[in-house]
């Protein structure tokens, strides 16, 4: 009975610990694995910088901590994965779905994320330097103390996005949708809001649309 037990926690082991190895590709820095099933993988600390991993499935994935710097994350599935703290600069994560994803101080500097579906996802504290938002979907979106300086939000739906003390300077929001979205406390220097809908945002200027 003591045996199996050692050998029921030795497997249960494995599968966390050797998660990162599934269907004869291991991940690892700068590897290939794209179209994975990754669900529920317990992927903290690992790196997996440069690698390959676009269509793949990270859905409730423990990536806290993780390096996917330069990752290519093309079309992903992240959806309610932690990715606290991560390491995604330069990461390609065009077309990905981050829905009530946590990215709680994760950096993501010079990362793409054009039409990405990041409703509901938190993103407080985080860094996001020049990071392309462009039509993205960002409802309910939690950006709270994070660093947006020089990142492109044009086209983006950020209805009800919370961006309260969020340093915005240099911010594209050029035909955003901010329709109840809080920018209380916000930096909001040299930030474009040319043909923005503001009503119902809080913080926000008010903007004339230009006639097409």
């Amino acid at each position: 009975m003591i045996c199996r037990l050692i050998i029921l926690i030795v497997l249960f082991s494995v599968r966390t610990v050797a998660a990162a190895e599934i269907n004869g590709c291991t991940i690892t820095s700068a590897t290939l694995c794209t179209e994975m099933d990754l669900s529920g993988a317990n992927l903290r600390n690992a790196d997996l910088a440069r690698a390959a991993l676009r269509q793949s499935d990270f859905t409730g994935a423990d990536m806290r901590s993780a390096n996917l710097f330069n990752a290519d994350m093309v079309l992903v599935n992240l959806n309610s994965a932690n990715l606290g703290g991560a390491m995604l600069n330069e990461a390609d994560l065009r077309n990905a779905t981050l829905i009530d994803a946590k990215l709680t101080g994760a950096r993501l500097n010079g990362a793409s994320l054009k039409s990405a579906n990041l409703t509901g996802a938190d993103f407080t504290g985080a860094e996001l330097k020049g990071v392309n938002l462009s039509g993205a979907n960002l409802t309910r979106t939690k950006f709270g103390n994070a660093q947006l300086q020089r990142a492109d939000l044009s086209g983006t739906v950020m209805n009800g996005a919370d961006f309260r003390s969020a340093d915005m300077a240099g911010v594209n929001l050029n035909n955003a949708t901010l329709q109840g979205a809080d920018l209380t406390g916000a930096i909001l220097s040299d930030v474009d809001f040319s043909n923005a809908d503001t009503n119902g945002c809080v913080g926000c200027p008010r903007v004339t649309k230009t006639s097409q």
